[in-house]
């Protein structure tokens, strides 16, 4: 009977989604288009606000899609003090694709509209790729090393794109969300890229520190986030649309940006190794707070 009624959940939960994004997504495309077309800076602010709104009603929709899951338990901390007048730069571990849709479902009405840095493979998802390049994310290209030797004008390009995103995100509050491990946490990869935490994948640091060398002192605080499914760690995402995502563990540390977290990352050797330093250093807090909430689940039972 619970298999049976995980199926029709599925059935049921994907086209909901899938209708709230098109809904949401298709007047964020056009009015992208317009902006395109139009490149006058007062409208391209009025248009820029109408597809942060739109972006919002998805947060909406996606959250009233996961409040008819009566099994859903939150166990937040750290939402106090948030505010949607401010600049923040937001970093969370990334265990799956429901990260995304927690994070803007959670903060819907407690920061600005989230807006995040992405693989460039997503720039060609239906709906979703247009939607988010009309909202000004920034699309990352990943480069290996032996490529980077093989082409060394590819250097930086990432960088540069971080710099131009950041740039329009001056006119008004935004919150920057980066997934600093850049790809979803799996055993696998965990063990193949020798990372040395137990929950997660090593960070890296270029994409934040090029944001907050170019943003500077607009950002009011970092955003520690630390994002745990206890009872669903293999499929948090098939989980949520089976309706059999149980308990969303959040926890959120509000960081001041100290002044030498400012610097220039690509030329400046002593900066980055300050800077990576001091991010393995949150990183490995995060792993002991992971840790902790995995064991503190355990032993109640779940």
């Amino acid at each position: 009977m619970t298999r049976l009624l995980a199926t029709l959940t599925l059935f049921l939960s994907i086209p909901l989604t899938i209708l709230v994004t098109v809904a949401c997504s298709v007047p964020i495309i056009l009015a992208g288009l317009l902006k395109l077309l139009l490149p006058v800076p007062v409208i391209w602010r009025s248009i820029s606000r109408f597809c942060n709104f739109m972006m919002y009603c998805w947060c909406e929709g996606l959250a009233l899609l996961l409040y008819l899951n009566p099994r859903l338990k939150w166990n937040t901390e750290g939402l106090e003090g948030l505010s949607k007048k401010n600049w923040y730069l937001l970093i969370c571990n990334h265990q799956s694709w429901a990260d995304i849709v927690i994070l803007c479902v959670l903060f819907r009405k407690h920061i600005p509209v989230n807006k995040y840095f992405l693989k460039q493979q997503l720039a060609w998802v239906p709906f979703i790729g247009l939607a988010c390049w009309a909202l000004d994310m920034p699309f990352m290209k990943r480069y290996s090393r032996s490529y980077l030797i093989r082409h060394p004008e590819k250097r930086g390009k990432d960088v540069e794109t971080t710099r131009r995103s950041c740039e329009k995100f001056r006119a008004w509050p935004t919150t920057i969300v980066n997934f600093v491990e850049g790809s979803r946490l799996t055993e696998e990869k965990r063990l193949q890229t020798r990372s040395p935490f137990r929950n997660l994948l090593a960070p890296k640091a270029a994409g934040i520190a090029m944001a907050l060398n170019v943003l500077g002192s607009q950002f009011d605080k970092l955003l520690d986030v630390t994002l745990c499914y206890p009872q669903n760690t293999h499929s948090p995402f098939y989980d949520m649309l089976c309706g059999r995502l149980t308990h969303v563990v959040v926890q959120v540390n509000l960081i001041p940006i100290a002044e030498d977290l400012h610097g220039d990352y690509t030329n400046d050797k002593n900066f980055k190794r300050r800077f990576q330093l001091w991010l393995n250093t949150l990183w490995s807090q995060k792993d002991d707070r992971l840790e902790a909430i995995k064991k503190r689940y355990k032993k109640a039972g779940y």
